[in-house]
């Protein structure tokens, strides 16, 4: 997985409440289990009209935006099914960190074992964040994950709490495999002292 350490891109605000994982990846991506080319499907539904031409209403059909690695969102981000297509189409997309006031507890969980930050912050900070990201192509901020803090074109700082151990997870670029493999030694010691003991095994 790759490291989070600093982020630093532009924010594309959607101010809207309870967006959930089908909004996110519609039911119809989730036939594959690669992680790789779900980009072109998120937030389809609202990101192409009838006929398959791009709306450009869109926020991330906008010049400024195409190239977003941050949301700025509403309330509860993540709710509905607990598809994992969803930070998989994020990541594909170009996304590494969701900033809203909550989200829901499995998209939550899913995007630390797939390398985007979610982070949570009061209603106000994200009033201020939601400001910035509306700025267009001026609208650049950067998250410090070691620092714990989110940096606003104009110097503004908004700090963040995190789970100690999810931070190191992304700053060290660990997922779960990643995490088991720290114990390589250990595990090739004790396969090779259970063969001996049970030869036959």
């Amino acid at each position: 997985m790759e490291k989070f350490v600093t982020l630093t891109g532009v924010a594309a605000p959607m101010p809207i409440m309870n967006i959930d994982t089908d909004m996110i990846i519609p039911k119809q991506y989730l036939k594959t289990i690669r992680r790789t080319g779900l980009g072109k499907g998120l937030f389809s539904e609202m990101r192409y009209l009838d006929d398959g031409s791009e709306n450009p209403e869109f926020v991330l059909n906008k010049p400024a935006y195409r190239n977003a690695k941050i949301l700025v969102a509403g309330d509860n981000f993540g709710c509905g099914s607990s598809r994992e297509h969803a930070p998989w189409a994020l990541l594909d997309f170009g996304v590494r960190a969701v900033i809203s006031t909550s989200f829901a507890d499995i998209f939550y969980n899913n995007c630390f074992k797939n390398g985007i930050l979610p982070i949570q912050v009061t209603q106000a900070d994200l009033d201020k964040l939601m400001d910035d990201a509306t700025r267009g192509a001026n609208a650049t901020l950067t998250i410090d994950l070691a620092a714990q803090e989110i940096r606003g074109p104009d110097g503004g700082v908004v700090k963040f709490d995190i789970d100690p151990f999810r931070k190191h997870c992304l700053l060290e670029g660990l997922d779960d495999i990643g995490l088991t493999l720290q114990k390589k030694t250990a595990i090739d010691a004790f396969e090779a002292k259970s063969a001996a003991a049970r030869p036959w095994a």
